[in-house]
């Protein structure tokens, strides 16, 4: 039976604090979010498969547009690599299964394919590797590629939890594991009935199969809060005991349907790690800036500053960079701080920000996800040099899409461009929906799909460049992943919302991509595939 979730409303309170728009750089509104229902989950092996919401037939995921200030027109991309020299020195790792392994996908460990697209997401642990698709999650061994558990659907992390985040399986999940707490971070929205929630579980340890502490934050009931991203800035407290912030960004539709703007969140990262339900706060910014990311810490070093974290959106060739510096102590003096407009080369959204990509014998395209920042926005800190980097896509000059990439660097509070590139052979097919990391010698990963009109079906592929290159903006050649076999057929144009480049917890140079491709010709019928990859000179 689906129970209501009206008991939730009345207890999950959102405080509003009035602040002068002046006072914090003119954003729309600040809230102080706290969050109820803290409760612990059974062991993940004894949760039974509980009640999922089954879309008969299979639907698309709902997605948001994100309007652009400025008319995209033609223009030659000045940075556009149009050549790959150097050959490819990213491989498959040793020490993790060969090319990799299947995630979830149809006709894979029983997994019934029930939204399009999969919104692929995972992470790695001490042992572990999770993948969360819509609407179901799985653990699989890190060294073989067993399967430990699952397939799950994401609301059952919440049975016995109430409300909305147990009785709905919304999707647009993340998953995460925090490195210096070892713990396993899960969220996802449940926007099927009101009030829209966003729901959480940590684990309890670094096993993923172990018991989960939950919580949720009540967005009411005309706030929709698409595309949720999840950045962990950690921080160690004097007497040792974990802090900082769980930070989040959300594109806010009025009722599901107009863009109101971006939100940037953060949860007390403290009190939901030791058992306690926590507050979030939040800034809302306008319709006029697009999709944010929050940085996302690689590594165990902390940055300098690690009291904060950043946002970045992209505007008219220019990056946007925020500062979200949370007390939580009082958390009504929290502040968001607009810091910089980041120059880059000028570029043209692929598509217009919609779908043109083409696939093999079908005249259906898919859609470019080029209005928005890709997941995720990597931050390391290497040896008292600290970087970000992170990728969107652009219109190619050889194909309908390229991936434009950005390396910035964090000095004394200030941000700056260090590197930028256009990804865009002419021997590859239109890539797009990229994911991109540095491990611990300052490589970088980029993982992205690829599809064109002729005899590329979509498919997954992946480049790189070494820390010792020159500051170039070039990558090297391509090395194939996983090709395609079929083409995502008509009236179904969805596919690359998300995609997941992390990095190794363990060895810190093992990156970790997981994403989507196309077994044969069909429709709701996607796959996905787990690599595991490393630079051989990375030791």
């Amino acid at each position: 039976m689906i129970r209501s979730s009206s008991w939730l409303f009345s207890f999950l309170t959102v405080v509003a604090v009035s602040i002068p728009a002046a006072a914090q750089g003119g954003h729309k509104e600040f809230e102080v979010y706290q969050s109820v229902g803290g409760s612990w989950s059974k062991n993940l092996h004894e949760i039974a498969k509980g009640a999922v919401n089954i879309p008969a037939p299979a639907q698309p995921v709902f997605l948001g547009r994100i309007p652009f200030t400025r008319t995209d027109t033609d223009r030659p991309d000045p940075i556009a690599q149009t050549s790959a020299p150097v050959p490819s020195t990213l491989g498959p790792s040793s020490a993790t299964p060969g090319q990799g392994f299947e995630g979830l996908g149809s006709g894979a460990y029983g997994f019934r394919v029930q939204y399009a697209p999969p919104d692929t997401n995972g992470a790695a642990g001490i042992t572990q590797y999770v993948q969360w698709v819509n609407a179901s999650f799985a653990v699989f061994d890190k060294a073989t590629g067993s399967l430990l558990a699952g397939p799950l659907p994401g609301n059952s992390l919440w049975q016995g939890f109430g409300g909305g985040c147990e009785t709905n399986n919304d999707g647009d999940p993340i998953v995460q594991f925090d490195k210096l707490a070892q713990r396993w971070v899960f969220t996802q929205f449940s926007v099927s009935n009101k009030p829209y929630l966003v729901c959480f579980a940590i684990s309890q340890t670094a096993d993923a199969t172990g018991p989960y502490f939950r919580f949720a934050f009540n967005f009411g009931n005309s706030s929709f809060p698409d595309y949720p991203k999840l950045g962990i800035m950690p921080n160690i407290m004097p007497n040792g005991a974990p802090a900082g912030g769980y930070f989040m960004s959300f594109n806010i539709f009025w009722n599901g349907f107009f863009f109101q703007g971006p939100r940037a969140c953060a949860v007390d990262r403290n009190k939901a790690l030791t058992g306690q339900a926590p507050a979030m706060v939040c800034f809302s910014l306008s319709s006029s800036y697009g999709s944010l990311l929050p940085a996302d810490l690689d590594g165990t070093t902390l940055p300098s500053d690690p009291s904060q974290d950043f946002f970045i959106a992209y505007g008219s060739n220019v990056l946007q960079v925020w500062k979200l510096k949370p007390n939580w102590s009082s958390p009504s003096s929290s502040t968001l701080t607009r810091l910089a407009d980041v120059g880059v080369a000028s570029f043209t959204r692929a598509c217009n920000g919609g779908k043109c990509i083409p696939q093999p014998g079908t005249s259906q395209q898919l859609d470019s996800l080029a209005d928005r920042l890709m997941y995720r926005l990597a931050y390391r800190n290497r040896g008292g040099t600290e970087s970000m980097v992170v990728n969107h896509s652009v219109k190619s000059t050889t194909a309908a899409s390229a991936i434009r990439w950005y390396e910035l660097r964090v000095s004394s509070g200030n941000i700056s461009l260090f590197q930028q590139g256009t990804f865009a052979p002419p021997i590859t097919s239109p890539d797009g929906w990229g994911s991109i990391a540095t491990d611990k010698c300052g490589d970088i990963a980029l993982g992205y799909s690829v599809s064109n009109g002729t005899d590329t079906f979509p498919g997954i592929r992946a480049t790189g460049r070494l820390g010792t290159d020159p500051p170039d903006g070039q990558m090297q050649a391509e090395t194939p992943v996983k090709a395609g076999s079929g083409s995502q057929l008509p009236n179904l144009s969805r596919w690359g919302d998300y995609s997941s480049m992390s990095v190794d917890p363990v060895d810190d140079s093992t990156f970790w991509f997981t994403s989507e491709y196309i077994a044969s010709n069909g429709t709701f019928n996607w796959n996905t595939r787990i690599i595991p990859m490393k630079f051989s000179s990375c030791q």
